[in-house]
């Protein structure tokens, strides 16, 4: 594994997302969150397409000799497409319970444990997924 290898994705993955730093931390205006999402989604598909061009050349970065079958291939995209929604399935989740097991904690330290099951069943939904895409890679 050369650094090249190593260092082109994780040069593209810094730049991709620096125009969101200012813009996440609320520091900026709204024009200049606009201006940055604006970057940010012309840097993501100015990514895809070089990811395009350079696989289909004969690019040192893309030639790692796996041999796979289509079936495969998507095999391996549905099981991260699987972690990836339902982690963030859980996070809408967990940000939904987690202020309001706050304040009910708060009013009344009885309802502590009531409160912390409807946290946990928010976690819940990020270990299915978890599992299921374990269980995809492993019929593979």
């Amino acid at each position: 594994m050369n650094a090249l290898m190593f260092l082109l994705p994780a040069v593209v993955i810094v730049l991709l997302s620096l125009p969101l730093v200012k813009a996440l931390t609320g520091k900026v205006s709204a024009n200049s969150v606009k201006m940055r999402m604006l970057c940010h989604l012309c840097g993501f598909f100015g990514a895809i397409g070089l990811t395009l061009v350079l696989s289909i050349s004969s690019s040192p970065v893309f030639a790692a000799g796996i041999d796979g079958t289509l079936a495969q291939g998507l095999g391996f995209i549905s099981a991260a497409l699987v972690t990836a929604v339902s982690s963030v399935a859980a996070a809408i989740a967990i940000s939904a319970a987690a202020p309001a097991a706050i304040g009910a904690f708060s009013e009344n330290p009885e309802n502590f444990g009531k409160a912390l099951i409807f946290v946990a069943l928010g976690e819940g939904i990020a270990i299915y997924g978890l599992l299921i895409s374990i269980l995809i890679i492993n019929n593979l």
